[in-house]
């Protein structure tokens, strides 16, 4: 395995149309998408869809992982039965890894205190804030933000260094914009490009992707 497999975290009731734009284009890029369950068990997504995990949670190591990309599911909200990747999205970033929550996944990683310190976002100020979590002084009114981890130390209390992408529930093209930046799959021009054309629809946007 290389730097260039991103793993998906699949659950019962995730929101599967949030990471369509994402994998679709890493897939079209090189880059290889493998989903990580907390079990091998089949998962049933919120759309019905039945997904069977590549591999499981504890068999996931950062260093084999270019991201971890967490969406949405009604789970986060239900109780603690997702915490597990909360807490794996804490060893990616302390270990640099980068990772990518969108939705009801930017509130998991909000009890597990890994927005106390760094800049995001989420579907509203007040839905992160019903966590009881630290951190609303850092929330930012975007439709994603991405947070470099630049400024924030891995030391013994729990902060991370990995690079953190956040986008609310309604954002998953710039979600994946954010991704795309991030991971420089594309140059500046072409990324906007591409962002124009899925989120803007905006025609003219095909002459540069294709150039």
């Amino acid at each position: 395995m290389t730097r260039t497999t991103v793993h998906l975290a699949v659950y019962d009731t995730f929101a599967d149309w949030e990471p369509g734009f994402t994998t679709a284009q890493l897939t079209g890029h090189g880059y290889t998408v493998r989903t990580v369950g907390l079990t091998a068990a089949p998962v049933t997504t919120m759309g019905g869809l039945r997904v069977e995990p590549d591999l499981t949670l504890d068999e996931l190591s950062p260093g084999d992982s270019a991201l971890l990309l967490l969406t949405g599911a009604s789970l986060w909200d239900t109780g603690d039965t997702l915490a597990p990747f909360a807490r794996t999205a804490r060893t990616f970033l302390k270990a640099g890894t980068p990772v990518a929550a969108i939705c009801g996944a930017t509130a998991g990683l909000a009890r597990e205190g890994l927005l106390d310190d760094r800049a995001h976002t989420s579907a509203v100020s007040f839905y992160l804030a019903a966590t009881g979590y630290a951190g609303g002084a850092h929330y930012v009114e975007a439709d994603a933000v991405t947070d470099s981890g630049d400024d924030v130390g891995a030391d013994a209390g729990g902060a991370s260094r990995g690079a953190l992408v956040t986008a609310g529930p309604t954002e998953p093209v710039t979600f994946a914009r954010e991704i795309f930046g991030l991971l420089g799959m594309f140059e500046a021009e072409k990324l906007d490009a591409w962002y124009r054309l899925f989120h803007d629809s905006d025609a003219s946007a095909y002459e540069v992707l294709e150039g």
